[in-house]
Formats: C-alpha cells, structure tokens, sequence
C-alpha cells in the first residue's frame, strides 16, 4: 500500500497542454477513480503516474519519493489494461508468472503468488488454458491476477471493464470492490462510466479538458456539485437545467422566475445577488414528484420508460423547455398527459451565469 501526491503535473505534446497543473493526494488504501468524458485527460494522467509518458513539469511523488525520472518497471506499480493484453500463446498460469520469471523472483515464490491470486479470482480451474479458450470475463481476472501477484504499492486500472457487456461489469464492479477490501490496497481506477465511478469510489476525481472540476466522495460530488458539469456528468439521468432569473428577494431568500411563468423560492447565501440576475437551477429527476393542488411545474408528457422499480418520465415545459422525472414503482402516466410537479427547496441547486454553484446559508 503507498500514497501517491501530484504536485502541478503537466502534460505537453509538442506545442499542446493536454493537462494542466493538476494537484491531487491519494492517501494509503484508497479506491480513488478518474472519471470524465472521452479526451479529459484521464488515461494520459494515468499514464504518466505508471511511468509510461513523461511528466513534462511538476512532479509526481510515491510515498514521499519523487518518481518522475524512476522507470516504470522499477515504481512498484503495476496496470490493468483495457485491452487485457495478455500473451496468446502462455497458458494463463504462464500469464500469471512471467513477469515474476522476468524479475528473476524465486520459483517457490512465484508459485505462492500464483497460486494465491488464481484463488483469490476464483481461476484455478483456469490455469492450463490460453486466453483464446476463456471468456471476456475470464480474461480480466487473470489480467487482474497478473497485476496481483506482483504485489504492487498501488493498482492502475484503465477503462478495464469497458469491453464486457452490462451483466459482467455489473459482476466485475463487485468484484473489483471486494478485491479492494480483502487487499487492502491503493487503487486508482479511469472510467469515462459515472455509475462506475458513483458504485466503486472512495474518493472520484472529475476532469474536464485536461483539468479537475471537483474531487471528493462520491454522495458528496452528486448531492453537492461544484458546477454545472460535474452536476450534469454524475447522474443518470443526468439533472435538469431550467434557466432562471432573480425576480425578487427576501434576505436569505431569492425568487426565481422560470419558464412558463412558474415561480420558486430558493434559499442562498450570495449577498451579491438583485433583481434580474440569470442563474441555472438545476433539480434531479428522482426530486420531482406529483402534486395533487395543482400547484408546481406544469408538464406535457412525451414519453414514458416502464423500468418496473421505477418510471423514467420525459416531458416539457412551456417553450418546449424539457424536463426528466424519475419516480419510484409503477404509474399509470401516458404520452400527452398533463403533470403538475414541485420539489423540495433542499433538492434545488442553483448556478450562477458562469456556472459555478451557489452556496446555501449555512
């Protein structure tokens, strides 16, 4: 187990900044996950802690030692690939040991580490196959059963389970958390999948374009977003994002007008705010809910999504604002039909023009 600190790390390929003076801590036994849209940066970043690319300013420091200049055999990691990458032509138990026999490691070592992470994925019976004669999941157990035996300080994951299908991630999520657990170890994990994120996270790191939004824990970063993209990236579906302009205020409260002519009242702690200033309130979908006054949203049902333990609804808004609720069990709701909706003022969240969050009183 180790912990890892960035120090202003940036990336430069030729004359483009792909990452930009990033500062990050990952502390022993972690399970910390990068996670952002495709191209954020998330693998480069993961690369350049394994060793793979060159830090091209700040450092990188592993258990207080600055590694920049360590190779990356000789770092005491080791890595997970999308891919497997996996030797065909090795049985899996040669898979499992030749990074070990290359390392020149004591034979009754590495049969010990062997015959330990086969146990620990539940691949014994795996052993004398070649990767052409297992299944995708199968493949990323002994990938991750090649990473184990090494007993590295920290575990790098990249998108590792990106290739299964729904079932298998959903098995392998579990099991990846488990393996955690029973390991004890520091684990960094990149997924462009915010439920992966969101499921297996200690702690998520969100990156956009080559810099980070917000880290923190994963109920944290979704009941209490930094920005609008962080509140529209975690989630699914993803929030809604009405426009809203300040009609009125009351001290700590401010009126919100909205479109269709609706009204809220939000609670905030922005002194700076008056009358006519253009905010974003953002309101989860799993937040709104049915009234039967008549009082709240005015809604058009397009669609309906029967998911049996819920019903996803898409409806709009007048000016064909559109507007996502979620509600829990079954309910008999058509295309065409009219909903009136209201949320709590505590669900609300609300963005200022530049599309940073509003802190509430406290």
């Amino acid at each position: 187990m180790a912990d890892l600190r960035l120090h202003r790390v940036v990336k430069r390929f030729e004359h483009v900044e792909v990452i930009h003076g990033i500062d990050l801590e990952v502390e022993h036994g972690e399970f910390v996950v990068f996670v952002g849209p495709s191209g954020c940066g998330k693998s480069t970043l993961l690369r350049m802690i394994a060793g793979l690319e060159e830090v091209t300013d700040g450092e990188i420091l592993i258990d207080g030692e600055l590694v920049n200049e360590v190779e990356a055999a000789k770092r005491g990691l080791a890595m997970v690939f999308q891919s497997y990458a996996l030797y065909p032509h090795m049985t899996v138990r040669k898979n499992l040991s030749f990074g070990l026999e290359t390392m020149r490691a004591p034979k009754v070592l590495i049969q010990e580490r062997v015959a330990k992470a086969a146990r620990i994925l539940k691949i014994e019976e795996l052993l004398e196959r070649r990767p052409s004669q297992l299944s995708g999941g199968q493949r990323q157990r002994v990938a991750i059963g090649r990473a184990i035996v090494r007993e590295p300080r920290i575990f790098l994951f990249d998108e590792p389970l990106s290739n299964l299908d729904a079932e298998l991630r959903l098995q392998m999520r579990v099991e990846l958390a488990n393996l955690h657990t029973s390991l004890d170890s520091t684990m960094i994990y990149v997924t462009h999948d915010q439920v992966e994120a969101m499921t297996m996270a200690d702690k998520i790191v969100v990156l956009r374009a080559g810099r980070v939004e917000q880290v923190g824990a994963p109920l944290e970063l979704y009941n209490r977003p930094a920005n609008l993209f962080v509140a529209g990236f975690l989630g699914a579906p993803r929030m809604n994002f009405l426009p809203a302009e300040v009609a009125g205020r009351d001290g700590a409260l401010i009126e919100l007008a909205l479109p269709g002519g609706h009204r809220v009242t939000q609670p905030v702690a922005d002194a700076g705010l008056a009358p006519g200033a253009r905010l974003t309130l953002g309101i989860r979908p799993e937040h709104l809910a049915p009234t039967a006054d008549g009082q709240g949203l005015a809604v058009v049902v397009d669609v309906v999504e029967h998911l049996g333990s819920g019903t996803a609804i898409y409806g709009r808004l007048a000016e064909e604002e559109g507007l996502t609720i979620v509600l829990p069990g079954q309910h008999a709701i058509r295309p065409g039909q009219r909903l009136t909706l209201a949320t709590g003022a505590d669900a609300c969240h609300l963005f200022d023009a530049d599309g940073q969050a509003l802190p509430r009183p406290a």
